[in-house]
């Protein structure tokens, strides 16, 4: 169901279809400053014009882009100490860095003093499990490794007799219950030997939320962070506009096959085109938990949800529970959107999309 981390790009990207950026050379502003005196407003009245400021860093397995519209000090404090808070989380939840808490917890099968974050991201996981019935699962990293070798024989899982691969599928499928996972008294334990998890379905979500916040707090009220493709915005552009998130057709990458417009809200896409484990593209990264196998009945679903970690859990949920299930959900959930592509290519959108898309 989910990646063997988060290294993956999503085909939502930040567009700004006008160009508008609100950048000023030093000439500019005393330009702007003589005209306001010369009309008898006083200087003092205007504020320090709002600079367009953008930076990208690789982490979490992916690419992390910042943009604040902020004066340049302002900024470049609220995006430093924003890479710092990712970097944080990326220390707590990667699976490979043999020091993080995740890690030594899939290797021990416990874990003593988690972190506050790693608690909130578990209890989160476990709270889009149940409300997905099951089609969100942390616990099937075990499966991913299976579909990625087969560590028995010296090949590769996809290319096994069907019926090889479904007897050893139903020995992992006993590692697969987030039900096992236990936390209390400040301790994280497995029920069941070799289970793992993998936090790829919501760690750069959260992290999302995270960096916002940290840049909220340096009183920004206009940003964007997209990680990966798991895009949250705060505020609007200083002018009003909305922000545009385009999400590109798989099959052509020069189009979009919608464009939404959004302020203080995030945007997650989950596709089957982003990871495959075999050349002949059939067999994907977003597994069903309860089956084993890839999810088949969805090529794209893209959440939109009022934060980044709710619309990266759900963006994967869905995907699993295909259309009908999944439509089902999200038009049950407040403040909650999706736009769906099945395995036919058809487009379906939740019935409050329309406000985001244009129609």
């Amino acid at each position: 169901m989910l990646s063997r981390d988060w290294n993956l790009q999503s085909q939502l990207v930040y567009r700004n279809l006008k160009n508008n950026k609100i950048k000023m050379s030093f000439p500019s502003v005393v330009l702007i400053l003589m005209l306001l005196a010369v009309l008898g407003i006083p200087v003092s009245c205007v504020g320090e014009p709002l600079l367009e400021i953008e930076e990208t860093q690789s982490l979490m397995g992916t690419y992390v882009t910042i943009i604040v519209f902020s004066d340049e000090e302002t900024a470049s404090e609220a995006i430093n100490a924003a890479f710092a808070r990712i970097k944080e989380i990326e220390g707590i939840a990667s699976i490979f860095d043999e020091k993080t808490e995740v890690f030594r917890l899939n290797r021990d099968g416990y874990l003593d003093n988690p972190s506050d974050e790693l608690l909130e991201l578990l209890r989160a996981s476990l709270d889009y499990n149940r409300l997905t019935e099951g089609s969100f699962d942390i616990t099937c990293q075990p499966l991913l490794e299976l579909w990625e070798y087969d560590l028995d024989a010296d090949t590769q899982f996809w290319e096994l007799d069907k019926a090889i691969q479904e007897e050893k599928i139903n020995k992992i499928l006993g590692l697969v219950d987030s039900d096992s996972i236990v936390i209390e008294d400040n301790k994280i334990y497995f029920k069941t030997d070799g289970m793992q998890i993998t936090l790829g379905g919501i760690a750069k979500g959260y992290a999302v939320d995270e960096a916002l916040e940290v840049i909220k707090g340096k009183g920004i009220k206009h940003a964007l962070v997209n990680a990966g493709g798991d895009i949250g915005t705060l505020g609007t552009k200083p002018n009003g506009e909305l922000w545009n998130i385009a999400l590109v057709n798989p099959d052509d990458s020069s189009q979009s096959l919608a464009t939404f417009k959004v302020s203080d809200r995030a945007i997650a896409t989950s596709g089957n085109y982003e990871r495959y484990f075999d050349p002949q593209k059939k067999v994907h990264h977003i597994m069903d938990p309860e089956t084993g196998y890839s999810a088949t009945g969805c090529i794209s679903v893209t959440i939109l949800a009022e934060n980044s970690l709710a619309a990266d859990s759900l963006a994967t949920g869905v995907f699993v529970m295909g259309v009908e299930s999944g439509m089902e959900l999200v038009e049950s959930l407040d403040d909650v959107e999706c736009l769906i592509v099945d395995s036919d290519r058809v487009i379906h959108g939740s019935s409050g999309l329309d406000k985001y898309t244009g129609g």
